[in-house]
């Protein structure tokens, strides 16, 4: 069992060395050549966002039009000093290089926390987990199933998060201290992905089958492709953000991203995975999936408090209409998360069974309705997992508006009893 008293849940081309630079400095001619140096002509700079307006830009690449729409600029003057009153989460003019002074401390607060939490896969010892897993009578085939299932979705799925964030969301934030973070969640997920990956290799699973399971297996694809239709309209380069719809696009993405993907999608597997760590099964497995918990409680709690951000600074979009959409968004998701968890466990297993599990992640989706202030869709649905309040400490998953979380320890300070 771990010890969970302190998680809060919540251009090489251009570099030489010396001694190529001195071997080159001697084959120079000891004397000026007596040819004249011809001057160097310089082309005219491309006018930019403060020379031309982006319309004009017809000879540019619409990815780099796109860059100068979203990179604000000061409408009186590109070199005046930010104050925090110019700071907003999206359609900021403000210089996004100028990371102080802050405007969401709670922002900056999780990107320190995250930096905290740093862990890479390979500390986590796996051989008791390869034993197991090549053992005859290690696992029964429906708990090999759940692993192989689990790693399948998540190996992929980080993925999908990662490119949301890199090609769309972290162009659009125009604020600096979320930019931060987001460029820290960014890694978090790649180190996710290399977890799985190191899992896999360390079980000699077949990594075609494992990786495949995305589009291959419709329990796993069906969620993968619900996440990817929310990213294809702002992964688009031309997407800009600015008007009532597309800046209800994106926070729809957001939504999908953070209360669904990483906020629903997860739950199902993870705790699959964490009842066979207390049983003393796939504990180096185990391990893993509880680090990676760690980030993406914090993954979830940051993107709420992005959506709150945006729905207080443009009241506007968060309309009845809109408000509707989320609600939908966030039930379509657990019924998906439901059909998964029905196609891994068509028995009971590990103490838990699919109805059961229902109701876990009817009671996780009031949870993303309360915090990003809608009613709840499942009224009654309580936590059957007890055991998971400790393990996921859900009371303390809990937004900026809520409280602050201050109970972080680093990666390394977590073991097993």
């Amino acid at each position: 069992m771990l010890d969970w008293n302190a998680y809060d849940g919540d251009v090489d081309d251009f570099v030489e060395d010396s001694s190529a630079r001195a071997d080159k400095s001697s084959m120079r001619p000891a004397t000026a050549p007596s040819e004249p140096v011809r001057p160097i002509s310089v082309p005219p700079m491309r006018p930019t966002q403060t020379d031309a307006p982006v319309s004009e830009m017809t000879d540019l690449p619409p990815s780099v039009v796109a860059f100068e729409r979203a990179t604000p600029a000061s409408s009186n003057n590109s070199l005046e000093r930010v104050t925090v009153d110019q700071k907003r989460m999206i359609n900021c003019r403000a210089d996004l290089n100028q990371l102080v002074p802050f405007k969401y401390q709670w922002a900056w607060q999780k990107y320190l926390d995250g930096c905290a939490n740093h862990w890479m896969p390979q500390e986590i010892n796996m051989t008791e987990d390869v034993k197991l897993w090549n053992s005859s009578d290690g696992l029964s085939e429906d708990e090999r199933t759940i692993v192989k299932r689990s790693l399948g979705f998540f190996s992929t799925a980080d993925s999908l998060v990662a490119n949301n964030l890199v090609l769309a969301v972290y162009r659009l934030i125009t604020n600096p201290e979320c930019r931060q973070y987001l460029l820290r969640q960014a890694f978090e997920e790649a180190i996710h992905t290399h977890a799985y990956q190191y899992c896999i290799e360390s079980l000699r699973m077949d990594e075609g089958e494992i990786f495949n399971m995305y589009h291959e297996v419709p329990s796993v694809a069906r969620k993968a492709s619900w996440a990817l239709k929310y990213t294809r309209a702002i992964s688009d380069p031309t997407f800009v953000t600015g008007t009532p719809e597309t800046d209800a696009e994106l926070l729809r993405n957001l939504i999908a991203y953070y209360c669904v993907m990483e906020g629903m999608f997860f739950y199902c597997g993870f705790t699959q995975i964490l009842s066979m760590g207390q049983r003393n099964k796939m504990t180096g497995t185990s391990e893993q999936f509880q680090y990676i918990l760690r980030d993406e409680s914090m993954h979830v709690n940051f993107g709420i408090d992005v959506i709150n951000q945006i729905k207080a600074e443009n009241p506007d979009i968060w309309s009845d209409e809109m408000q509707a959409c989320a609600s939908d968004m966030i039930v379509d998701g657990t019924n998906l998360e439901i059909e998964y968890a029905r196609d891994t466990m068509p028995r009971g297993v590990l103490g838990m069974n699919a109805n059961i599990m229902e109701e876990y992640l009817q009671f996780i989706a009031n949870r993303r309705l309360a915090q990003i202030g809608l009613s709840e869709r499942f009224p009654g649905a309580r936590n059957p997992f007890p055991w998971m309040s400790e393990i996921m400490d859900l009371k303390k998953e809990k937004n900026f508006f809520e409280t602050r979380v201050i109970e972080y320890q680093t990666g390394g300070a977590l073991n097993w009893d």
